[in-house]
């Protein structure tokens, strides 16, 4: 904890530079106009503005559009299709308002239950969104935050992550994967961090990290800030302001390449069922909606 005294000069700097700016979540935060946010340092407070500084805003949606507005195409695409998508998924992604539109300030992404046949003609039993940036927007390195109220329930996958941009010309894992938040609805207060690259000796090298809520706490509870930090040879992943995870070049297993140093293209998607999460069971239901108030990229 410290105390941190901000002169006019410096909030007029923040004011300035920053705006919008959500960094850290807490008593500091303050609505300024509509969803515009400043953080704003008081006595005894364990602000970070000073660290939040050298941060620069160079990329965000608000989805501050009316309401039933579909995503911006200037900014998001969609990923179309119902074929497993590596996972054995049970969703066919669609670039319906029904599964993706805005309310209230939110993009909201919806998984429904409902047998749909995909312009690729497969047939699955539920319909969801797979909203993402490749080829309108990617870069390499910065802070990549959004605020997110996630969905719950057996056999539900949030995620919001990144692909590199170059997996048109070197397929998956050779692009690299970075997931900034994921979830599965099995394990309702764990949100999981991870990085996923080629190998010389395994199918993928993989480096991934979950941090838990205490007191039987539910992310699906309440929005949280969930972030990476990419810098040249590391990639912090963050909860709110806890920085539960850090993984170097180093750090890759035996045999990893790293390949986190190009351009990356970001990535929302509400999944049902696969591998990892298994399927939804008596206990899941429909409709689940995953609620982003923001995606913001910043650079220093």
């Amino acid at each position: 904890m410290r105390a941190l005294y901000v002169g006019p000069a410096v909030l007029m700097l923040c004011l300035m530079r920053l705006a919008p700016l959500d960094l850290y979540s807490g008593t500091n935060r303050q609505l300024v106009a509509g969803k515009l946010r400043l953080v704003v340092a008081k006595a005894g407070e364990d602000s970070r503005i000073a660290d939040a500084l050298p941060w620069r805003l160079v990329w965000s949606d608000e989805f501050n559009a009316p309401d039933g507005s579909t995503p911006d195409p200037k900014t998001w695409t969609y990923d179309i299709g119902g074929n497993g998508w590596g996972n054995h998924e049970l969703e066919s992604y669609t670039s319906r308002p029904e599964n993706a539109r805005i309310v209230g300030g939110n993009l909201v992404i919806t998984a429904r239950q409902e047998q749909h046949t995909g312009a690729d003609g497969i047939t699955q039993p539920y319909t969801s969104a797979r909203l993402k940036t490749q080829g309108l927007f990617a870069t390499a390195y910065g802070r990549f935050e959004a605020r997110i109220k996630i969905p719950r329930g057996q056999g539900i996958w949030p995620a919001f992550w990144m692909m590199g941009d170059d997996i048109s010309r070197v397929d998956w894992p050779d692009c690299g994967e970075i997931d900034i938040m994921e979830n599965i609805g099995r394990e309702p207060d764990t949100v999981y961090g991870s990085l996923h690259a080629p190998s010389f000796v395994a199918p993928t090298s993989d480096a991934s990290k979950g941090t838990p809520l205490p007191n039987g706490q539910n992310y699906a509870d309440d929005f949280h800030i969930y972030a990476a930090e990419w810098e040249p040879g590391a990639v912090r992943f963050y909860v709110d302001s806890n920085n539960y995870a850090t993984f170097t070049e180093s750090e890759l297993p035996r045999g990893g390449r790293w390949v986190f140093d190009h351009p990356f293209f970001i990535i929302l998607n509400v999944a049902v069922g696969g591998d990892w999460p298994r399927n939804p069971d008596a206990s899941s239901q429909f409709p689940q909606q995953m609620l982003i108030d923001y995606v913001r990229v910043y650079r220093k």
